[in-house]
């Protein structure tokens, strides 16, 4: 009986169990596509504190699993969940990950987080050695996962249990690049001739993202157009340099949608569903919307925007608070949702108290309200200022709520902008106030004044096919051609 190649995925986090951002839905989505389109999959991440079972029976493997990292003695828990059939499993240690947190407070980053990622690789490996063979392939993600390939590169000279495994590093944010100092690069466990300026070392300190990038055997990311862009100044966080250099092994390949749970015709978090075709059930929800805000019922009749998203300057939040004023000088709702930033909470709040009946802010995220208030709005804002693949907009155009984005990214790749033909949505050039404001005019006029047109748009946007088989398809292809038998 031939064994089959594995495909052992790297996560820092990974929904339903634990999630900050589109990273966790990625990951809760692409393994398990992968897993029944005939893969073998299995994901490793890290067991939080504030963990979400979901339902998901978890059983002890090992309370010992050497990892040697900091020091000769520790060792990690791994636990395992069956994921729909699939295996999941965590690395345990709570000193390192019984937070309340999964990487900073509002007060920044945890000064230990080098060590925290550092050790769930190692234990990763390691915990790869008790598997019944050599994964295939190890698929990283982000900065937290990225030391692994260099591992690999080094280790496969001597060791050849990974002889044959590959790595894959996705790099889903460019700007979150795990950069600390130097000597925690030579407490790490990689060899000195990592470092140098092809390697480990960015600008004299330790930066995991960069390591990882010189060394995988391939590297993603979540779009195609940001493939394109990280190779520039404006959009390469000072690593542009490395990434033409390794722009022969560098590509992009777009971020898929969970339609299992973000689809209106079949969504437990909704009052009730709807479908392309037939998208009255859509009023019925911003009905519904209008009165768990708080929000009068003359807006019914109004066209009504929603943001969701955190509080920082990627999201172009600051944009949205800057012209809110005059937005509230139209005859529109507008529901935000997030947080991020306390100066913009605040901000945001103080606005909301200003325009109590047209404008709703609530701080936290919650996954039930999201759905429902993608549901129940008509225009989604997206103002970006970069945005390498956005999950969001996917979410919105399904749920027949046309976005206002920047032309960025994944936005680019995944809206059809106005006025083509074939318009799911709308987008403008630069992430300026103006610009920014002009395109939601324009949006909110089309909604007023062209119902007919309005109506086809939605439905244009509702039939858009953004499923994770397709990108999964392309992930099959990049591994068969590092020369696996996936």
């Amino acid at each position: 009986m031939s064994i089959k190649p594995l495909v052992l995925f790297m996560t820092s986090e990974m929904y339903p169990f634990s999630k900050t951002g589109g990273l966790a839905d990625v990951l809760g989505a692409l393994p398990l596509t992968l897993h029944r389109m005939g893969v073998n999959t299995a994901v490793v991440t890290p067991m939080y504190g504030r963990f979400a079972t979901s339902g998901f029976n978890l059983r002890l493997l090992t309370e010992r699993c050497p990892v040697g990292y900091p020091w000769a003695p520790i060792t990690a828990e791994i636990y395992q969940a069956d994921y729909y059939g699939m295996p999941v499993y965590f690395v345990g240690r709570g000193e390192y990950f019984d937070r309340r947190f999964l990487y900073n407070t509002h007060a920044g980053d945890y000064f230990d987080n080098c060590e925290r990622f550092n050790f769930f690789c190692r234990a990763t490996l390691e915990w790869a050695r008790r598997l019944d063979w050599a994964p295939a392939v190890i698929h990283a993600h982000d900065w937290q996962s990225a030391l692994v390939p260099a591992y690999l590169h080094f280790w496969r000279r001597t060791d050849p249990y990974w002889k044959d495994t590959k790595t894959v590093l996705t790099i889903h944010n460019l700007a979150f690049q795990g950069r600390f100092a130097s000597r925690l690069f030579f407490d790490s466990g990689l060899p000195a001739e990592a470092w140098n300026m092809n390697g480990a070392e960015f600008f004299g300190d330790f930066n995991l993202l960069k390591t990882g990038i010189a060394y995988a055997d391939a590297v993603t990311t979540v779009s195609p157009t940001y493939a394109e862009e990280i190779l520039t100044p404006e959009f390469g966080c000072g690593l542009e340099g490395m990434l033409r250099r390794r722009r022969g092994v560098l590509r992009g390949i777009l971020n898929g949608a969970d339609y299992s749970v973000w689809d209106p015709r079949d969504d437990k978090f909704l009052p009730c569903i709807y479908r392309s075709g037939s998208p009255e059930g859509k009023l019925d929800c911003k009905r519904a919307l209008l009165k768990e805000m708080c929000l009068p019922d003359q807006l019914e009749d109004k066209p009504v925007l929603s943001f969701i998203g955190r509080f920082r300057g990627q999201k172009g939040v600051d944009l949205l608070v800057s012209i809110i004023p005059r937005l509230m000088e139209m005859e529109i709702g507008l529901i935000v949702l997030g947080e991020g930033k306390l100066e913009h909470e605040a901000r945001l709040q103080e606005l909301a108290e200003e325009h109590h009946d047209r404008l709703c802010v609530i701080v936290g995220y919650s996954e039930d309200l999201a759905h429902r208030i993608q549901a129940g709005s008509d225009i989604f804002l997206m103002p970006s200022r970069y945005e390498p693949c956005g999950l969001t907009q996917m979410y919105a155009l399904r749920f027949g709520t046309p976005p206002v984005a920047t032309a960025v990214g994944g936005l680019r790749d995944t809206i059809v902008p106005y006025p083509h033909p074939q318009a799911t949505g709308f987008t403008f050039a630069e992430p300026d106030p103006e610009s920014f404001y002009q395109g939601i005019c324009e949006a909110v006029d089309l909604w007023k004044n062209k119902k007919a047109y309005w109506r086809g748009m939605v439905e244009r946007a509702m039939s858009q096919d953004f499923s994770w088989e397709k990108s999964a398809a392309r992930y099959i292809e990049l591994y068969q051609s590092l020369g696996t038998r996936v």
